[in-house]
């Protein structure tokens, strides 16, 4: 009974394995361009830039593209995001930036997986979050377009951006306490001197999240959009401060945020200063000549 029973088994393998071969032989073609054509998907996805850098005119969108981990901020991001701004500020052909994210999240946050087992000499030496500091720095406007989360290192690159604009799905705040930590990103800084002491207060410590309307209500966010308005609301905002002189723009983006630095009479009198600098440009001749003969004004950055 036992040898009857091996016979049909390896009998019916043997079936089998012809039947897989005669296939193998027939559609191994076939198999062949389904793998290669995988392989190819794959190299091409991986190949897609981690930050998107799109030029329209004169305005730069910067796309934090890391959807499947909702833009979570790592070196790679930070450093890629600080390459395209300094890109940015360096190329006159552009006189403003904005920066968004891929998918539903601006940005959700640190990659804490990247984080976790950080030890202090580590996180000093390589700060991830560094990167982010370019953001402060760079002459021309930059307008968050916010269009999910932003959470953690998100409210904080949000923050770091001259002009936050909201879309009706956003949310923001500083969850980091619920961790065991603190912002280390400016959140402490930025967040205090935009909503107040107190509201500040509130957010870091309870480490709640907020609706945008609530951001904009604390004066966190310039303006609340529909969800599928607000890059073209973006877009427009920027298109409009791009007609204006760049050099221009780029002294009255130092003024107002020396008003974050200094008393109000050394603001004053940086304030006055640079606009009597104004008067050595071209720019402020050509534009009050444009306004006295009532044609538009052919700025041209110097």
């Amino acid at each position: 009974m036992v040898p009857a029973v091996v016979f049909l088994l390896i009998t019916l393998f043997f079936f089998f394995l012809s039947i897989f071969s005669v296939f193998i032989r027939k559609y191994s073609i076939h198999i062949y361009i389904y793998i290669m054509l995988r392989k190819s998907l794959f190299l091409f996805n991986s190949m897609d830039p981690i930050v998107k850098y799109v030029q329209k005119g004169a305005v730069v969108t910067l796309t934090l593209n890391r959807p499947k981990q909702l833009n979570a901020l790592n070196a790679e991001l930070t450093n890629a995001l600080s390459e395209n701004l300094l890109k940015c500020d360096a190329d006159p052909s552009v006189s403003v930036v904005i920066i968004t994210g891929e998918g539903r999240s601006f940005v959700a946050g640190a990659d804490i997986k990247a984080m976790a087992n950080q030890t202090f000499v580590e996180f000093y030496k390589h700060n991830m979050l560094r990167g982010l500091d370019t953001v402060a720095t760079v002459r021309k406007p930059i307008i968050a377009a916010v269009n999910g989360f932003a959470l953690g290192g998100g409210c904080e690159l949000a923050m770091s951006c001259d002009i936050v604009v909201a879309s009706e799905k956003a949310i923001f705040g500083q969850p980091e306490i619920k961790i065991g930590t603190i912002p280390g990103a400016g959140g402490t800084q930025r967040l205090t001197r935009l909503i107040g002491k107190s509201k500040a207060m509130e957010w870091i410590l309870t480490g709640e999240q907020y609706t945008a309307e609530e951001a904009e209500r604390a004066g966190l966010v310039a303006r609340v959009v529909r969800h599928e308005e607000l890059l073209p609301t973006v877009s427009a905002m920027a298109e409009k401060i791009a007609m204006n002189s760049p050099v221009a723009v780029s002294l009255a983006k130092d003024c107002i945020n020396k008003a974050l630095e200094t008393t109000l009479a050394q603001g004053l009198a940086y304030e006055q200063r640079t606009f009597q600098a104004t008067f050595a440009t071209d720019d402020q001749k050509e534009g009050m000549a444009a306004f006295v003969e009532k044609r538009k004004p052919n700025f041209k950055n110097a």
